[in-house]
């Protein structure tokens, strides 16, 4: 069932013209290609996170921050605060990076892939996708959505990761010279809609005639994928201390986990090892419930301690700051702490 190249591209951008998603980041096909601002945010933001989840940060951050320039110049902890439950926010600290040095540069982003991937933070996946989709460049766009596509479009049974080279190849060949942008804005948007995970909608796809997967009677079993890894489980304990209707918070180490951004106190869990337990303060604490939160490579048993004691002045005013209570939903907290605070707030617990 050998297709060509051509067919394949044709066919797929036909599909796109009548059946491209709306999306706040895009141009529609046959409009003037977008600012590359709003191409490599949401490209950034995109990255393991779904498009529900980006859109209202993503009108947020255009909003308060409308070019590249605006975002460079913004405080290190307002982004972050602003980026606060999207996650991996390794992410946001090469966002700001990446509109620092674009900014430096005269605000311009460089227009092919090679430059692309100099900046801070452009892998190879983002630099191709800003340089087919915000500068017309011929570039192999391959994220999960077209690797699955790919996958069953030539029955593909290499198990990933090592099957990607092989799936590249084949993204390459069918990619075309002309409107680069549009068809990989195509293949994503099959893979999102159509070319589902499970349950694909092989009547509505329009590469339902070349596709390999379909012709096995197996579509889903492709991409194969190697079998998964149990995590490994951490614990740790993050620390409540309140006065005068205010809880103190730190700021996290700039590299590292949840690096940059507001926290509770905790006792140094990091991903490879628990916390020790030890409070920032000799207590008494009394527990408040537990709380989890699963990252890429591991999972975190959070036991959070309410602090009874009278010595808060002896906290150093250089290491945090006492957050109003009232307006701790300004904070910027990354999930994991979000929780432990809506814990706290609740008012239970028993004596430890």
């Amino acid at each position: 069932m050998e297709a060509s190249s051509d067919t394949i591209s044709r066919k797929l951008l036909n599909w796109y013209d009548a059946h491209a998603r709306d999306l706040p980041w895009r141009a529609r096909p046959g409009a003037p290609a977008p600012e590359p601002y709003r191409v490599w945010l949401s490209e950034v933001m995109l990255q393991q996170t779904t498009v529900a989840a980006v859109k209202d940060y993503f009108a947020e951050f255009t909003r308060r921050w409308p070019d590249v320039s605006a975002l460079a110049a913004a405080p290190d902890e307002e982004v972050m605060a602003a980026w606060a439950g999207l996650g991996y926010y390794a992410r946001a600290r090469n966002l700001l990076a990446c509109a620092r040095e674009v900014a430096a540069r005269g605000g311009r982003f460089p227009d092919s892939e090679e430059e692309l991937r100099a900046l801070p933070g452009l892998g190879a996946y983002t630099a191709a996708a800003v340089a087919a989709i915000a500068f017309g460049r011929r570039a192999v766009v391959v994220d999960a959505n077209v690797e699955r596509v790919v996958a069953r479009l030539f029955a593909l049974d290499t198990p990933l990761p090592g099957g990607r080279t092989a799936i590249r190849e084949k993204a390459d060949a069918i990619t075309p010279e002309r409107r680069s942008g549009d068809f990989a804005q195509a293949m994503m948007d099959l893979g999102a809609t159509v070319c589902t995970s499970r349950a694909p909608r092989c009547l509505l796809c329009p590469l339902s005639a070349e596709c390999e997967g379909r012709a096995l009677g197996e579509p889903e079993r492709f991409p194969v994928k190697a079998p998964k890894k149990a995590k490994p489980a951490r614990r740790c304990r993050a620390f409540w201390i309140e006065r005068d209707e205010r809880v103190w918070l730190v700021r996290r180490p700039g590299k590292g986990m949840l690096g940059g951004m507001r926290a509770l106190p905790d006792d140094g869990w990091h991903s490879r090892g628990d916390g020790t337990g030890e409070g920032p303060l000799d207590g008494p604490w009394e527990s408040a419930g537990k709380v989890g939160h699963v990252f890429t490579h591991f999972s975190l048993e959070l036991s959070l301690a309410v602090y009874l004691g009278n010595q808060c002045d002896s906290l150093p005013a250089e290491e945090g700051e006492w957050w109003p209570l009232d307006r701790i939903g300004e904070a910027g907290l990354p999930t994991l702490f979000a929780k432990a605070a809506h814990l706290a707030l609740a008012g239970t617990g028993e004596r430890v």
